[in-house]
């Protein structure tokens, strides 16, 4: 009887285990219909895209991964991937923490320039500010 027990557990044990694994794989890959990558919209919901002086955090990837501001101007970034993610300027002006799904971060451009970051989670992602 308890060789059964025991073989039920490991049993179990592997099953969740691989859930677990495939879980955070297919989270990983996902795309959706709201963190699909499109072009233009408003911003507001059921856009398809990002609207004047706000990002999205969609596909690994921000969108879009340029943007032109002028001084003055606030920025919204919205995490629509199933993962968290940071907003981190390269030279530490802006630093966003962790950012989970539908979580936003904001900051002023109070200063021309051009502003580099990326997400600290995953720093293959990057994108650029430029405040005129």
């Amino acid at each position: 009887m308890k060789n059964v027990i025991d073989s039920k557990s490991r049993f179990l044990m592997i099953a969740a285990i691989m859930i677990a694994i495939l879980s955070v794989s297919y989270s990983c890959t996902k795309t959706t219909a709201y963190n699909a990558p499109a072009a233009g919209g408003t911003g507001t919901k059921g856009a398809t895209g990002p609207g004047a002086n706000e990002v999205w955090i969609q596909g690994m990837a921000f969108t879009p991964a340029s943007i032109t501001v002028v001084a003055g101007t606030t920025i919204k970034w919205t995490n629509k991937d199933a993962v968290a993610h940071t907003v981190t300027s390269n030279t530490n002006l802006f630093n966003s923490g962790s950012i989970a799904n539908g979580g936003v971060f904001t900051f002023t451009f109070a200063t021309a320039g051009t502003y580099d970051y990326y997400c600290a989670i995953h720093p293959s992602m990057t994108a650029t500010v430029t405040a005129q």
